[in-house]
């Protein structure tokens, strides 16, 4: 068996839900929101399924869908493409950073990783043969060391991937810090492959995508995904965006991953993308309150939340929380004896971890929020304390 495969534990996400079935616990663990999603698109994608065609569709995408997303980045994000050869559909986001790490990565490249990182980047990077060069965001702001990231570039950098929004932070990086890596891969011909699905679940701020940042359009690939946008997570229709020589190769290693996506599935996509911008407005809006539920239950209940702007997730602190436990320990009593599944955060480190934060998902409906927090709640007083004179705050 291939050793980058078989010394792999099972990911965290399948590990914690599968542990929710188990004990039966309220599964705020793996990110998917309770709702079913937009009646209409699902009744596009049905409509066409019964009444389109249902054999290959074009390799790259359907030309519907590939004008639609087109159009939706000019729209929302001010992006000009050339949707004949600059989108590429593909099999959800993971298809789509698999397909670009192949196309660009060979072996012996050095690849740059920010930890705390999505479980899929490394074992890929590993398997084109690459060499992951590992920096970290720092919590509790988790913010970028620039010295960090000069040290990770060299000579044998090929590529960065970077997530942004970040999860399982919930944090967006800041315009200085996305300047400071477009300078470096401009000085060291690197190209950035930004994992930017999370683009639409922000609060209170606008996405800023290394895509649009003076320098970048021609060595950037931007990764989207439908399932988060309409929170359709198991339809798994995503998409790269590069200049048309990246591209091209990243279609290259699509079409023998997936070499497709289900046709009806992305007519659906196509029309839901060309919503009203104020559908958006309202599905941020919808998001923000359970956000804001959940958050306002967790602090009610004696936890500290950390800061969080985007995406469907929260983090409680655990030491500034006064809670003597590691992350995993706190995730597996709190999904048996609480019968809340949560996250712990070490398990996005591939060294080092951080040990003292837990992430869960508000992306839930109301009853099943309130009956969480009330678990959590409950949970709390059963946790032991750090010592007195003891110090808290996430490290």
């Amino acid at each position: 068996m291939n050793p980058i495969y078989a010394n792999m534990p099972t990911t965290i996400f399948e590990t914690m839900s599968a542990l929710a079935r188990e004990t039966g616990a309220i599964n705020l663990g793996q990110g998917f929101p309770d709702a079913p999603g937009p009646e209409d698109v699902r009744r596009a994608a049905a409509d066409a399924l019964l009444n389109r065609s249902n054999q290959y569709p074009p390799m790259t995408g359907l030309p519907e869908l590939r004008r639609a997303i087109a159009d939706h980045y000019r729209l929302h994000q001010q992006i000009a493409l050339d949707w004949a050869s600059e989108v590429v559909v593909t099999s959800g986001a993971t298809e789509a950073i698999a397909a670009t790490i192949l196309a660009v990565v060979s072996p012996g490249d050095e690849v740059v990783l920010i930890e705390p990182l999505y479980d899929a980047y490394l074992p890929m990077v590993l398997r084109a043969g690459g060499v992951p060069r590992l920096i970290r965001l720092e919590p509790p702001a988790w913010t970028l060391d620039i010295a960090a990231l000069d040290a990770a570039f060299g000579p044998k950098t090929k590529l960065i991937i970077l997530n942004n929004p970040v999860n399982p932070t919930g944090t967006m990086l800041p315009a200085e810090t996305l300047a400071a890596i477009a300078e470096r891969c401009i000085a060291h011909d690197v190209i950035a492959m930004c994992d930017e699905v999370w683009e639409h679940i922000r609060f209170g701020c606008d996405h800023r995508s290394l895509f649009a940042v003076p320098g970048m359009r021609e060595r950037t690939v931007k990764i989207g995904s439908a399932g988060k946008i309409f929170a359709l997570t198991g339809w798994k229709v995503g998409w790269v965006l590069a200049n048309a020589p990246i591209a091209k190769q990243v279609a290259k290693a699509h079409q023998f991953l997936t070499f497709t996506t289900p046709p009806n599935l992305q007519w659906a996509v196509a029309e839901g993308l060309g919503k009203d911008a104020s559908w958006f407005d309202d599905m941020r809006a919808g998001f923000a309150a359970s956000r804001a539920r959940l958050i306002a239950g967790l602090e009610g209940a004696g936890y500290t939340v950390l800061p969080s702007e985007a995406t469907w997730f929260v983090s409680i602190d655990l030491p500034a929380s006064g809670i003597a436990l590691d992350d995993v320990t706190f995730a597996d009593r709190m999904a048996r004896e609480g019968g809340v599944v949560t996250i712990p955060v070490s398990a996005f480190y591939a060294e080092a971890p951080v040990r003292t934060i837990v992430r869960l998902c508000y992306a839930k409906d109301d009853a099943t929020l309130d009956e969480a927090i009330a678990r959590l709640a409950r949970m709390r007083a059963l946790f032991p304390s750090p010592p007195l004179g003891g110090e808290g705050g996430a490290a």
